[in-house]
């Protein structure tokens, strides 16, 4: 087997499962709370995007428009499903958040039908050739992963130098302490998740060229997303993007090398075994917990 394209094709799928999951660590980091329908983010993004290339709009006005919206949607997951619940000091947003994802998968399966469509990526837009060479399908592959990693550094650096940033990572060390020193602390946690929900669109946009447009395919992205998070540690966002990236890399080697019938098997096996030897995530660490 060629590894090469294996590497091409799992890295560009799995830049994109980390930026899904960055999601969920800036929700857990913030309030402790997971947005269980991040995988239907993902898909809004992409049916937005196609609705409103579709209606006429140019892609370079229809996929932030579609982001917008995503980010709006968590917005709506926070106020609905999960700020109720962490009044009351329940776990229930657990439940709710997945119910708004249904709710939302099906609202789409509705309006937009059960028929996967395609569509065509804004990052490609001529061929490229390198020594004369044409790079074909891969190019879409290779671009993605380069978009995607800039997505990441670019929040990396917007929580490290904005004053947003500062308060949200205030937020999430101490709620107490971050609210007497005057930050709104309700805005921070509702940011995060209208942040993890515009993630998950930019990734479901990315995702959709590769495969389809269709209505349920949120469901397995936020499933790997969430596998993806847990291994890499879900406080730890560099540790959920390189797990992103050696998910993607071992399912693209093992589609190619055994056929796609073995792939989820083995693939979450192979996370599970990770877990057994890193509890905690490959990068992650224990929580010292008081008594």
């Amino acid at each position: 087997m060629d590894l090469l394209p294996a590497l091409i094709s799992g890295l560009a799928l799995g830049s994109l499962y980390g930026l899904i999951a960055l999601g969920f660590h800036l929700t857990f980091s913030v309030c402790g709370a997971l947005n269980f329908a991040q995988g239907s983010s993902a898909m809004l993004g992409a049916v937005l995007t196609l609705a409103l290339r579709q209606a006429g709009l140019p892609s370079a006005a229809a996929i932030p428009v579609a982001i917008f919206l995503c980010g709006l949607y968590g917005l709506v997951v926070e106020r609905a499903a999960v700020r109720p619940f962490l009044a009351r000091r329940s776990d229930a947003w657990l439940m709710a958040t997945v119910a708004l994802g249904l709710i939302t998968d099906n609202a789409a399966l509705f309006l937009f039908g059960s028929e996967p469509r395609a569509m065509s990526s804004p990052l490609v837009q001529s061929s490229v050739t390198i020594g004369g060479v044409g790079l074909g399908v891969y190019q879409l592959h290779l671009l993605v992963p380069v978009v995607a990693l800039a997505i990441a550094g670019a929040l990396h650096l917007l929580s490290r130098r904005s004053l947003w940033g500062v308060a949200m990572l205030a937020t999430a060390q101490n709620r107490d302490a971050a609210s007497l020193m005057g930050i709104p602390v309700s805005a921070m946690v509702a940011g995060a998740f209208a942040a993890s929900s515009a993630l998950a669109g930019a990734a479901g946009i990315m995702v959709a060229p590769l495969f389809n447009v269709q209505s349920d395919m949120g469901v397995v992205l936020g499933l790997k997303a969430f596998a993806v998070a847990i291994l890499g540690g879900l406080r730890n966002a560099w540790g959920v993007m390189i797990a992103g990236l050696l998910f993607g890399v071992a399912e693209s080697t093992i589609t190619m090398s055994l056929g796609s019938g073995y792939t989820q098997m083995l693939t979450f096996a192979l996370v599970i075994l990770a877990l057994a030897v890193r509890p905690n995530g490959l990068l992650g660490k224990a929580e010292v917990r008081k008594v």
